[in-house]
């Protein structure tokens, strides 16, 4: 799902002739119940940190992951989307999410990864 900053950017560089920037990097975020449009529930604690994604070329309306993402020493937690944004940290804009194909219970101390073409963004 598209958030609402990002349907507000496409719609008014697209339509209105609006100048927009593309964000020097994207990143990715881990959460535990539905992000909805501005990004909540994002995971906190151990060492979890948004992480940078490298996206191949887009074809057919969709592009993947290049480079697998991986969260080292996670908080215990489950994992029920990934989200993106333009920072790391803990702030910047949200632009979007999904969830995965299944839910993923994290001990604390895991690795969580994404890996490589198995973080897909899509317009549908």
């Amino acid at each position: 799902m598209f958030s609402t900053y990002l349907g507000n950017m496409v719609i008014d560089h697209m339509f209105r002739n609006q100048a927009y920037t593309s964000p020097s990097a994207v990143y990715v975020s881990l959460h535990t119940a539905d992000p909805g449009l501005d990004g909540t529930n994002e995971v906190t604690g151990g060492s979890y940190a948004r992480k940078a994604l490298t996206l191949d070329a887009a074809s057919a309306k969709s592009s993947s992951n290049g480079v697998a993402v991986e969260f080292t020493s996670m908080p215990a937690t489950s994992v029920l989307y990934g989200g993106v944004w333009d920072q790391g940290g803990t702030t910047g804009n949200f632009y979007a999410s999904g969830s995965l194909s299944a839910s993923k219970i994290v001990n604390s101390g895991d690795t969580f990864q994404f890996p490589i073409a198995n973080f897909t963004i899509t317009m549908v």
